[in-house]
């Protein structure tokens, strides 16, 4: 007869070795959602655009934010985090992206929202390089699963244009 401890780390194993295994076929179904995610940004209103005592160029924007991202959420995601992105290039750098807004989306029902606001975050240039800077506005996501790898992708928009002058 097998003892108490014995018959416990059988049944232990056995249900670990389960739920591995669920959760392998959890993260292996993630590989079959093609999400078609929508994002639109408007720019309302140039809110400042200065050059500040240091130097660097600020400027604050008005934006309406609206995204449809209910299709990157399947039965294994746990929760999405969104944030919005101005990229531009200087002479010194080939890419640079400042974060304007960012948000975590914890349900699918709260994946498809409208928000008007300024941007969060400073945006500011290490120079005087913003004037009459083309940009793109660029909407990055990471789908974070309730197992399984974390993925990662972006919606750029393009067609922004800063003013020549300081306001």
């Amino acid at each position: 007869m097998h003892s108490f401890g014995y018959r416990a780390n059988a049944l232990l194993t056995l249900a670990i070795t389960i739920l591995a295994f669920m959760c392998a076929i959890a993260s292996f179904s993630d590989n079959f959602n093609s999400p078609i995610p929508t994002a639109e940004v408007q720019v309302l209103n140039i809110n400042w655009f200065q050059k500040k005592p240091d130097g660097d160029d600020e400027v604050s924007l008005t934006l309406n934010i609206s995204a449809d991202l209910q299709s990157l959420f399947t039965w294994n995601t746990k929760q999405v985090f969104v944030f919005l992105a101005a990229e531009y290039e200087t002479p010194k750098n080939s890419l640079n992206q400042i974060s304007l807004w960012d948000g975590i989306i914890p349900t699918k029902e709260h994946a498809k929202f409208l928000i008007h606001t300024t941007n969060k975050y400073r945006f500011v240039d290490q120079g005087s390089n913003l004037r009459g800077k083309d940009f793109n506005l660029t909407l990055h996501w990471h789908v974070m699963p309730k197992t399984g790898k974390m993925s990662a992708n972006k919606l750029v928009m393009t067609g922004y244009r800063l003013p020549e002058t300081y306001r």
